[in-house]
Order: structure tokens, then C-alpha cells, then sequence
């Protein structure tokens, strides 16, 4: 008698589907959850860009003059004190103009005096060097130079001119405008994005027992 030898199936498997994909992986989620960019600060990135394209575009229109920090200037004080002795001398002065005066031939516009970067930019700060007049040839339209704006200029002194500040005569400085630059105004600060608080990110996991959302540091556009 002859016995049939069992055999053993290999178990069946499913054929490969053509063109079929591959399940996708369930995304990596972090101790908290994952990370979104904040609303708020994807909304204000046109005014930030906007912002830095407009100080770059400004930057490239100074006049050489007006950047240049070798250019060496007395000080408004010792002008004040023996203007004589400075007739002549170039100076780089630059501030917030405080008024703009229009005279039959010319046109004297008031600066508040305050230090400058290196670029010749005043800085936006509460320190205060005195005051001087730039004069201009000719006219100049007053709207074009709104006060408040922060204007640099290089050129000769001329002299002195007192005019009354309040009841108190005061010395100031003519400069003869040779070179200068009306700069843009500053970007203000509630059109910067505000600090957003990331509910879910909390680089120290240790700092407490208790579940929910800690306060932690934030990089990048989002501090």
C-alpha cells in the first residue's frame, strides 16, 4: 500500500496592487502635540517684509555724504559759544524737525539735535545735543517735510541767528544744506507682531507635576 505523503500549504499572501501606495505614516506628535506657526504671526509677515524692504531700498538713497562718520563736527554748544571760530567748518548734524520756516529767498528749517548712528541716521532716543537751522535755497513745500520726521544734513556753518524760544533768546546754528536725507519714519510699534504665547511648548517638561499648557521660550518669530 502506498501512503499519500502529507503536505504543508504556504500560507497564501495578497499580490502587490499596482500603483497602490503605501499607508501613510500617522504624523509625529511631541510630548505636547504638534506645533503650528501663530496665526498672528503669519498675518503680520507682509508688514514685516514690506517694512525691511522699504528700509533697504531707503538705505541705498543716502547721499555718501551723509554716511560718511569721518566727517568730523563741533558741537552745538561751541558753536553756540564762539560761532566766529567755526564759520566755514562742515559739520554732520541730524535730528527731528521741529518747524519749517519759508522766507522770501530761502527756506530755514528748525532741527531738534540728537546723536547720529554711523550711517548719519539720528537715533530715536531722549538725548538732546540743542538746536539748529538748516537752510535751504528756494522753497520748500512744508508738507514735504513733516515734523517729527528725522532729517541728516552735511554742510557749512554760516553764523548765528537768535530767535525766541518761549521768552528765552536763543543762538542757533545756520547750516548751509549741501547734502542730506529726510528719512523714512519709524515703523510703529503696534504694527509688530506681539509676543505670542505658544500654549503648547514647554522645553522643560520637569518644571512641574500638574498636566495642561505651560508657559516656555519661544524662538524665532514666535518671541
Amino acid at each position: 500500500m502506498i501512503l499519500a505523503r502529507p503536505t504543508t500549504k504556504a500560507p497564501m499572501t495578497r499580490p502587490p496592487q499596482v500603483g497602490a501606495l503605501p499607508s501613510p505614516r500617522p504624523p509625529r506628535r511631541g510630548h505636547h502635540g504638534p506645533r503650528h506657526a501663530p496665526p498672528r504671526v503669519t498675518a503680520h509677515l507682509p508688514i514685516l517684509l514690506f517694512a525691511l524692504t522699504l528700509g533697504a531700498c531707503a538705505h541705498t538713497r543716502v547721499p555718501e555724504a551723509v554716511r560718511d562718520p569721518k566727517l568730523p563736527s563741533p558741537a552745538i554748544a561751541a558753536v553756540q559759544q564762539d560761532p566766529a571760530a567755526f564759520v566755514g567748518q562742515s559739520v554732520r548734524w541730524g535730528g527731528t524737525i521741529l518747524a519749517v520756516h519759508n522766507e522770501p529767498n530761502q527756506t530755514q528749517i528748525e532741527i531738534l539735535a540728537r546723536p547720529l548712528h554711523r550711517d548719519g541716521r539720528p537715533h530715536d532716543t531722549d538725548r538732546i545735543l540743542g538746536r539748529f537751522l538748516v537752510i535751504f535755497a528756494g522753497f520748500k513745500d512744508p508738507a514735504t517735510f513733516p515734523t517729527h520726521h528725522r532729517l541728516t544734513v552735511v554742510g557749512p556753518l554760516q553764523g548765528i541767528a537768535i530767535r525766541d524760544v518761549g521768552e528765552f533768546p536763543y543762538h542757533y546754528p545756520l547750516v548751509e544744506a549741501q547734502a542730506w536725507f529726510l528719512w523714512p519714519p519709524p515703523i510703529p510699534r503696534n504694527a509688530l507682531p506681539p509676543v505670542y504665547a505658544d500654549p503648547w511648548f514647554n522645553p522643560w517638561p520637569w518644571a512641574g507635576p500638574w498636566p495642561g499648557p505651560r508657559m516656555g521660550v519661544r524662538y524665532g518669530l514666535w518671541y
